[in-house]
């Protein structure tokens, strides 16, 4: 959660930088400037440097993904508010202790909002923004805990693949029960993601999306 937290403060932006707009998303702008943090660390969690990218196909393709990120950012927010979503001072209070924590000092991590454009009040504003968006992400993604005999049927169908994982454990034997237990946790995840695309695909789908040349 602290990484997460820190990836939110390192691609905050503010509002009162002149900007002209990336994409439009249901008529709420997103700036060129926003996209430029916001790509920077996205190449930095992929464990890339801006500088290292000289094919201009590979940089486009890269801050175009960048940007996609961003739209769907902005749809989930959307959705939240449309969908009542509540966000208490209290949630945004210790995700902002919990942030402030990984500073050395409460001056460092003003100074790091102030850097960013924002003060205490103004970045509460932006993580009850992302908070909101992550809860409607996670309600619309969830999925049903799957059968025994899908859970069974799975294993089967990717038996070699999870006995693989099995054999990196120290556990020197492949047990059928934990076996099972990998099979319904891949199941699971693999399901998850399904249905976080399908998300991004209907929001996308209901949803007017403007791209700046």
């Amino acid at each position: 959660m602290r990484t997460l937290l820190l990836c939110l403060l390192l691609t905050i932006t503010t509002a009162g930088w002149a900007d002209e707009p990336a994409a439009r998303v249901n008529g709420v702008d997103i700036g060129v400037l926003r996209l430029e943090r916001y790509f920077s660390e996205y190449l930095q969690a992929q464990g890339r440097a801006l500088s290292s990218i000289r094919n201009p196909t590979l940089y486009k393709r890269l801050r175009d993904q960048a940007l996609a990120e961003l739209i769907d950012k902005e749809l989930l927010w959307q959705e939240a508010q449309r969908r009542g979503i509540v966000v208490s001072q209290a949630q945004v209070a210790a995700h902002m202790a919990e942030l402030q924590a990984a500073f050395a000092s409460p001056a460092l991590f003003e100074q790091r909002l102030a850097d960013a454009g924002f003060d205490r009040a103004g970045y509460a504003r932006y993580l009850h923004h992302e908070l909101a968006a992550q809860q409607v992400y996670a309600q619309l993604s969830a999925v049903e805990e799957p059968s025994q005999g899908e859970v069974e049927a799975f294993y089967q169908a990717n038996r070699q693949m999870l006995q693989h994982v099995q054999n990196q454990s120290d556990k020197p034997q492949v047990i059928p029960e934990q076996g099972l237990l990998l099979a319904r946790d891949a199941l699971v995840a693999q399901r998850q993601a399904q249905q976080r695309q399908a998300v991004r695909q209907r929001l996308r789908q209901s949803a007017t999306v403007e791209i700046a040349d």
